[in-house]
This record gives C-alpha cells, structure tokens and sequence, in this order.
C-alpha cells in the first residue's frame, strides 16, 4: 500500500523550500523597490502556510520511502512546485492568467525555457530573479537539493534520488547517497558563482551576472532581455556564456574529477568524447555554412555557429542570432541537435549523449552479426560489455520519445500554424530546449498558443524532464497494484 502521508510530509518539506527561495526573491524586489514585494510576501507566506500544514499533519507518519513513493513524489513535486511558483506572477499582474503563468513557471522548473512573455524587460526586478531561480532549483533537482539539506530524507533517499535523475548507469560520488547530492550541489554553486564573476567583469550588471548564471548552469536559458544573449554584443560574454553551457551539459561526475585534477578520467570516458566531437563537427559545418552562404567574417561564424550549436545541443536555448534566417539547411541541422541533449548526469534535457552513441554501437553490432551470425558480439562502453537490459531500457526509451514526438505533432499541428512550428513546439518542450521552429522560434514565443496547447506543452515539459518513464509509469495499472 502507498504510504500517502510520507509523500505529503515531503511535499510539505518541499514547499517550506520553496518558500524560502521566493524570500530571497523579496530581498531582491525589496532592494531594486519596483513594486512587486507585496507579490512575493503573499505567495511566501501562502507557500509557507501550506507547506507548514502537510508537514504538521503527517508529522508521525513513517520515514519508510519505497520505489512507488519516490515515483510519486518526483513527480507531484514539479507539479506542486510549478502551482505555488506561479503565484508571484500572478500578484504582481507581471502575468495575467493562471494558464500563462504555470505555463512560465513548470517551464522554469523544468528547465525547459520556452516563454510566453512579450516585453521581459518591463517585468520587476524580483520576477526576473524568480524566474532565474525557478530554473537554478530544477536545474541539478529538487529531489536532490532535499537530500542535500534535509536529514529527515536521508532515509529512503535513494529512492527519490534514483526517480530524479534517471538514466542509462547514474554514478554516485559517495557511497551514501546525501553526500553524493551533497557534493554535486557543491560543484553546482562553484560553477554558478565563477560563472556570475566573470559575466560581471566583462560588462553585465551584477543582478543579470547573477540570473545568467543561475540559467546557464542549469541548461535552462532564461534571460533578462528580450533578445536573450543578443542583447549583448560582446564576445567575451559569449565566450563565457558558451564554455560554462559546455560545463553544463558535461556530467558533473567528469566536473568533480576535473576539480581534483584528475584529467585522465574526463579523456577516457567515452560519453565526453562524444560529446565534444559532436560539438566540434556540428560547430564546423555550420561555420563553414555560413561563410559561404552569408558572407561573415570568421571569427563572427565561428562564435555565432559554436554559441548555436552549444546551447541547442546542451538544451540551453540561449540564442546570439536567428538561426531561421539563416539557409534552410542549418535550420534541419539545429531541429536535429534539439534530439542530442547534455551528457547523462548532467542538467541537460533531450535523449542525452550516451543513449544515442548506445544506439549508434548497437545498430553497427547488428551489422556485425549479419556477417557473423554465429559469434557473440557484445555492445562495448568505457572498454566494457554493456549489460543486455540498459540497451533493452535505452532502445524503449527511443521508442517511447519517437512514439510521444509524432502523437504530439499531430495534436499540435491542429493548433499551430504551420507544420514546422507543430515540430518546433513539440520537439523544444519535450526536450526542455526553449526556442523552436516557425512561430515559436528563437524571435517569436508561446504566447499565442491557445490554453490547450499550452497545457499539453507543459506535459511535454514535465515528461521530458523526468525522461518519460518516471512520468508514464503512473500512468500503468501494475503500478497501482498492492
């Protein structure tokens, strides 16, 4: 039987979190004073109350989490999250409707980055922050923080730990899962704090140092202005902005190792390989695109396609320029790098790296066989053979995410405009990109999307977080059963 008060107890828990994140949003509006703090007052003393009560009520309740409860909880959390998170926009009016703003606010959760906002720059100061700090929580997880900073999760953490971050073979830094949490939080901060000091020093303001970091760190690619990153015309903001999205989308494993100076281990693990060979032949084909076909200087191309390439890949969704103006052919190149995705234990969106070179060694293994019926010809990863069932998890998750794609088109297609926006919203939301194709591409947002289309992009959003089965698995009568 699911033990329904533990999974109110650590809602409850969550919730007195996320208030106290939306108090250092009123520190914010409290110092810029443009009109928003009575906003955040109510919507942290509303989450507050709320929180308190479910903890109150469910004090006595078993510490005892198993795998349903975890499932549970991963998944109510980002709901939960996304419906107390949405009250600042609504208190303060920055958003008008509760459908616009759950839609802004599970799209900061998630990561995600896809926006329905028309003048950013308008919004109070407090908001902007909020919005950055929604995608900072979500970023490494919220499940995560919690282990990190609540003892009372430490039992049963594992359970939460391994329904938030799903993947072919996590990796744990520690022996006990709260110090791991502990440890890749640490590594989080260090990046996001370095990252905010060098926007600083190259010309951003303090406060838009504080929420690019926040955004980039996390995969997420809000931004304080409209135009995103092209509001800057600065190459040494780029620059950074572009090796910190590399970080990023680089398991915070390999970032741990690098911090101790272990080098050897980043070069010899496969995943990162792939990964920065990707990133290298995408961001060659494209500068070279671009020099011949629109005639800028090189030093431009190659900045413009490798900002491009990084941020789409990683699921960042920053942008420097509008990738649809460009040939039709770049346009096919950057809606595949929306399938790629980060690293696995990264705070990347999408397929992930390491499912698609899975895919890619076991389609040439089966080649292989064909010629060699009658041999044993293991999938290798890392120089070791890869066990039969995550390559039987990872082809499901490929069918899955292909199945959920073209549903999805269809039902979009009923409401966008074009058949390349319907791909566009459906291939950014479900991998937590940000900008698309047609009319939600990188000039243009979600804004025009009638309520539906709105709530079913936010599914997508949630979905594609948790990596689908955390989220379909609800969804099956075995998982019901006692």
């Amino acid at each position: 039987m699911i033990n329904k008060k533990v999974i109110i107890n650590i809602l409850g828990f969550l919730l007195i979190i996320e208030s106290v994140f939306m108090l250092i949003s009123l520190i914010v509006a409290l110092i810029y004073n443009d009109g928003d703090a009575m906003g955040f007052i109510y919507s942290g003393i509303i989450t507050f109350i709320a929180g308190g009560s479910m903890v109150l009520v469910t004090r006595s309740s078993s510490r005892q989490i198993t795998k349903r409860e975890g499932y549970i909880i991963v998944c109510l959390v980002w709901l939960v999250f996304s419906f107390f998170g949405s009250m600042p926009f609504l208190f303060t009016g920055a958003i008008k409707n509760f459908t616009d703003a759950f839609f802004e606010t599970i799209s900061g959760f998630t990561t995600t980055g896809s926006s329905i906002l028309n003048d950013i720059e308008s919004l109070p100061h407090g908001i902007l922050f909020w919005r950055s700090i929604t995608q900072w929580m979500g970023g490494m997880g919220i499940i995560v923080l919690t282990i990190a900073i609540l003892p009372v999760l430490g039992i049963g953490g594992m359970q939460l730990f391994a329904a938030e971050v799903p993947g072919p073979s996590p990796d744990k830094l520690h022996p006990r899962i709260r110090e791991t949490a502990k440890r890749l939080w640490g590594i989080y901060l260090i990046f996001t704090v370095l990252e905010a000091g060098l926007l600083w020093i190259g010309g951003m303001s303090l406060f838009d140092a504080i929420c690019h970091s926040f955004t980039t760190m996390a995969t997420g690619g809000y931004s304080t202005k409209q135009a995103s990153i092209a509001y800057w015309d600065s190459a040494y903001i780029q620059y950074v902005i572009i090796l910190f999205m590399f970080l990023a989308g680089t398991s915070f494993t390999l970032s741990y190792f690098a911090l101790h100076f272990r080098f050897r281990k980043i070069f010899k693990n496969e995943e990162f390989r792939w990964y920065a060979g990707f990133i290298i032949i995408f961001t060659i084909v494209v500068t070279v695109t671009l020099l011949v076909f629109h005639g800028n200087g090189f030093e431009k191309s190659v900045r413009e396609a490798l900002f491009q390439v990084v941020s789409i890949l990683t699921t960042t969704g920053y942008i420097t320029a509008d990738y649809l103006s460009w040939i039709p052919f770049l346009g096919y190149i950057i809606f595949a790098l929306m399938f790629f995705g980060g690293s696995t234990g990264s705070t990347g969106g999408s397929i992930k790296i390491m499912r698609i070179v899975m895919v890619i060694k076991n389609s040439y293994c089966e080649l292989k066989r064909l010629i060699h019926p009658h041999g044993v010809i293991p999938v290798k990863y890392n120089g070791h053979a890869v066990n039969p069932q995550i390559l039987s998890n990872i082809l499901a998750f490929f069918s899955i995410y292909i199945l959920i794609f073209g549903f999805s088109v269809i039902i979009m297609s009923l409401m966008e405009p074009t058949l390349d926006s319907a791909f566009g919203s459906v291939a950014t939301t479900l991998g937590n990109v940000g900008p698309g194709l047609g009319s939600v591409g990188p000039m243009d947002n979600f804004y025009h999307l009638p309520t539906f289309g709105k709530w079913f992009l936010s599914f997508l959003m949630l979905i594609g977080r948790l990596e689908l089965f955390t989220v379909l698995i609800l969804f099956t009568p075995v998982f019901w059963k006692n």
